[in-house]
């Protein structure tokens, strides 16, 4: 569902389970979130964007194209 983003994980982490451990979550917690079952909250786009030297101005390209493909 994030393509994108979970590339930017590998390219900065290696592995979901690196970035989760960098974030103090589980490695589950960010599958909910990479697959959309759980929705991201303002403050975790914000320190995930932190975290993966995301520029607020391409939040939309990482947190918010998939669901905007999904819609038209």
């Amino acid at each position: 569902m994030y393509g994108k983003l979970k590339g930017r994980i590998i390219e900065k982490y290696g592995s979901q389970k690196a970035f989760a451990k960098a974030l103090g979550q589980t490695e589950q917690w960010i599958s909910l979130k990479m697959t959309g079952r759980s929705e991201f909250t303002a403050s975790e786009m914000e320190k995930w964007a932190e975290l993966l030297d995301i520029p607020k101005n391409a939040y939309g390209d990482y947190f918010f194209y998939n669901l905007i493909c999904e819609n038209t």
